[in-house]
C-alpha cells in the first residue's frame, strides 16, 4: 500500500502520520520541529509550557518552584518561544498544537497557540464544541477535535454546523490503547468493540454525512503494518505519540525515556486521574507511593485543569497531575508520572525522527 499526502484545512501534509502532542514537556519545540521537517505532522503541547527553561517565563511558588496559577503553567511566553525554535527547525511546514478541553483558560491558550503561528488546533480530553468560538478571529488555523465515538462525532458536528456554520478540518479517532487520559470510562477500555478497529469504521461513515473530512486514527499503532490496516479501514492518516518518545530529538528526559525502555507490559496500566478520564501509564514508585499514603503532598499551585477543581479531585487519586507530569519532565523519577500508550513495552532503543519516519513509511520493523 502506497502512503499518500493529504490536507488539513489548506495545510498539506506530505506523510499520513501525525505526532501525538504530549505533555509536560515531551513534544515540544525540538520534537515537533523534527517531525514537520521530515513531513508529517509535528504537534506541540500546550500542557505546563510555564516550565519551559527552567521556568524562565513564569511566576513560581512552593519550595519545588511550581507556575503560579494557569496563567503561569500554560505561559504565553513560553509557547511563542517553543514554535519560534521550532519553526528555524521545520520552517514553513504545518505545525500542531494540542490543547486539553480540559485545561483551564482553554479559550485563552487556543488563542495564544493562534498568535504565535498554531496551523492546527487538535483538542480532545473532553468534547470540544466551544472550539470554532476560540478560534473565530484566525479562520486560517485548521480544527481538530478527537472523538472516541461516531455519536460524539455527530454531536459536535451539529453544534459546530448550527453555531459557527462550520465543520471539523479533520477529526481524530482515538481508541483505549493510547497513552495518557482515554476517552472511555476505565471498563468501557477493555470491550471488544470500543478497539480502535471496531470504532473507526463507524467514524468513516458517520464523516461521510458531513463531507469530505479526513479521519486520523489513533491509539496502539506502532508500526508500519499498522499504519497500512488503519488505511485499509478508511483511515486517511494516523496519529502516533509513544513511539516518538523514542527519538533523540523527543524534548523528554533521558530518565523518562530510559523508564520507558526499561517497562514490562505488566507495567502499563490504567490509573485514576484529576482530569477526570482513566490515564495509562508505567506503574513506578509514584503509585507505591500512593498506595502506601506516602506520596507528596497536594497543594493546588497551578490550577492546571477544571475538572480537578482547585486540587480536590487531586487528593481523591492522591497525586497532582502538573507536579507530577513536570517531574516526569525534569527527569525525577520516584515522583514522576510517566503516561505511554498500551504497545510502550515494545520501545527498545532511541533512534532519530529521520530514522523513525523511514521506518514507518518503508515498513522496517525492529519490535
Amino acid at each position: 500500500m502506497s502512503f499518500k499526502s493529504f490536507k488539513i484545512g489548506k495545510y498539506t501534509i506530505e506523510k499520513p502520520i501525525i505526532q501525538g502532542g504530549m505533555g509536560v514537556g515531551i513534544s515540544w519545540d525540538r520534537l515537533a520541529g523534527s517531525v514537520s521537517r521530515e513531513g508529517g505532522l509535528g504537534v506541540i503541547s500546550s500542557v505546563g509550557t510555564g516550565v519551559y527553561k527552567n521556568r524562565a517565563y513564569a511566576k513560581v511558588a512552593g519550595r519545588e518552584n511550581r507556575p503560579v496559577d494557569a496563567v503561569n503553567f500554560y505561559s504565553y511566553r513560553a509557547l511563542k518561544e517553543i514554535f519560534d525554535n521550532a519553526r528555524k527547525i521545520c520552517g514553513d511546514k504545518p505545525l500542531g498544537c494540542n490543547i486539553l478541553y480540559a485545561q483551564t483558560d482553554y479559550k485563552r491558550v487556543v488563542e495564544d497557540a493562534c498568535r504565535v503561528g498554531a496551523n492546527i488546533i487538535i483538542t480532545g480530553a473532553g468534547l470540544p464544541l466551544s472550539m470554532p468560538e476560540a478560534t473565530k478571529n484566525y479562520p486560517e488555523v485548521a480544527l481538530v477535535p478527537i472523538v472516541s465515538t461516531a455519536k460524539a462525532l455527530k454531536i459536535l458536528c451539529k453544534r459546530w454546523k448550527k453555531t459557527h456554520n462550520r465543520l471539523p478540518d479533520a477529526v481524530i479517532v482515538e481508541g483505549p490503547l493510547s497513552g495518557g487520559h482515554q476517552g472511555f470510562k476505565y471498563e468501557d477500555c477493555f470491550k471488544e468493540e470500543n478497539q480502535l478497529e471496531n470504532i473507526l469504521p463507524s467514524i468513516v461513515e458517520e464523516v461521510k454525512n458531513w463531507g469530505d473530512i479526513p479521519v486520523i486514527a489513533a491509539g496502539g499503532i506502532w508500526e508500519h503494518k499498522d499504519i497500512e490496516k488503519m488505511l485499509s479501514l478508511g483511515a486517511t492518516a494516523v496519529q502516533m505519540g509513544t513511539r516518538f518518545i523514542g527519538t533523540v530529538e523527543c524534548d523528554a528526559s533521558d530518565v523518562l525515556k530510559q523508564t520507558l525502555i526499561e517497562a514490562k507490559k505488566e507495567d502499563i496500566q490504567l490509573f485514576k486521574s484529576p482530569v477526570g478520564y482513566p490515564a495509562r501509564g508505567i506503574k513506578t514508585q509514584l503509585h507505591r507511593d500512593i498506595e502506601l499514603k506516602k506520596a507528596p503532598k497536594i497543594a493546588c499551585i497551578s490550577n492546571c485543569v477544571t475538572p480537578c477543581n482547585r486540587g480536590v479531585e487531586a487528593k481523591a487519586v492522591g497525586y497532582c497531575i502538573a507536579d507530577r507530569l513536570t517531574d516526569a519532565y525534569e527527569g525525577i523519577k520516584d515522583t514522576g508520572l510517566f503516561f505511554t500508550g498500551a504497545n510502550g513495552y515494545r520501545l527498545k532503543e532511541i533512534i532519530t525522527v529521520k530514522e523513525l519516519m523511514e521506518k514507518l513509511m518503508n515498513g522496517e520493523d525492529y519490535s
